[in-house]
């Protein structure tokens, strides 16, 4: 189905449910520091109004390769199924702050010397400006070089990694964000996650730390290593390989292939400076007391990711 069509099924579907009258450092984690801290933040938030702007990030590219920016014009925008008039679209150069959350527990399928290259390439293709925070996770997250854009620097300390325990992925992620990126919201925040989307032993369940992401804007990256479970099922755990589209699809990242590391860090860090964009609307008929679904769909020629669902505010 062309994109073109695609928009106007969707703009028909909204006429019509509008005519029926529908309305739209060392991380320790413990389950009980989500829930409290989320409950926290329900309680802090005031109802949104008509008159609050939310702001989205949104990746825009030209599928000819140019590099005209993108404008407000070529993008569509849905919320919870309804279209949503864009206030403003703009180009967001800014610096970013990068974490590289690293898996070095036991069983992963990469030697110690494939992550510490997968992790170096980033320390030389960061732009001026951009930060990294390097942190290794099994049982438990641990910062490996704290912020810093001195690639010398993080090649010397990334000796560090080694190779032990469970991959407690949830749990690193709820970490980093809690205690590294919440205090920088004024900031593009991302995560780029090195690992096959395991997660074994967290307390952090997967529903609630991708909330958490959507919620805050922070992006998440994947440098995908190969899947150590080969497809089994898993008990009350999603698979990898779901944890590792849902994480992406969700935030509005994407997916590289360890075996490519130098291709990864300068797409995404390319992508970070040249392709990134923030675009602000004034939500109109969506319930802000649950979750909704978020879409940006480009006119013919135009690529554009942005997170998948909005959480409850």
């Amino acid at each position: 189905m062309h994109v073109a069509a695609e928009i106007q099924r969707l703009r028909q579907n909204t006429k019509q449910l509008a005519y029926q009258g529908w309305r739209v450092l060392v991380f320790l984690v413990a389950p009980l520091v989500l829930i409290s801290s989320l409950a926290a933040q329900a309680g802090r938030r005031s109802q949104p109004t008509g008159e609050t702007s939310t702001l989205l990030n949104v990746v825009a590219t030209r599928s000819d390769g140019t590099t005209t920016p993108v404008t407000s014009k070529d993008l569509a925008l849905f919320d919870n199924g309804v279209e949503q008039t864009i206030k403003n679209f703009s180009p967001d150069p800014a610096p970013a702050r990068i974490v590289l959350l690293v898996d070095n527990s036991l069983t992963l399928r990469a030697d110690v010397e494939k992550l510490e290259a997968a992790t170096l390439e980033f320390a030389y293709e960061i732009y001026d400006g951009d930060k990294l925070l390097i942190v290794g996770y099994d049982d438990a997250a641990e910062i490996v070089s704290d912020w810093t854009d001195d690639a010398k620097k993080i090649e010397s300390e990334l000796k560090l990694f080694r190779k032990k325990g469970d991959p407690h992925l949830f749990d690193a992620l709820f970490a980093v964000t809690e205690d590294a990126l919440r205090s920088l919201s004024t900031q593009k925040r991302v995560i780029v996650v090195i690992s096959d989307g395991l997660d074994r032993g967290s307390k952090t369940k997967f529903d609630n730390v991708l909330a958490m992401l959507q919620s805050l804007d922070i992006t998440i990256y994947m440098v995908q290593a190969q899947d150590r479970t080969r497809g089994a099922i898993r008990r009350d755990v999603p698979k990898p390989l779901q944890v590792v589209e849902k994480l992406v699809e969700g935030t509005g990242g994407r997916v590289f292939p360890i075996n490519d590391p130098r291709d990864a860090a300068k797409t995404i860090c390319d992508e970070l400076r040249k392709n990134r964009y923030v675009l602000s609307y004034l939500p109109q008929s969506v319930p802000y007391s649950e979750p909704r679904s978020i879409l940006v769909v480009g006119e013919t020629g135009i690529n554009a990711r942005a997170k998948a669902s909005q959480p409850p505010q």
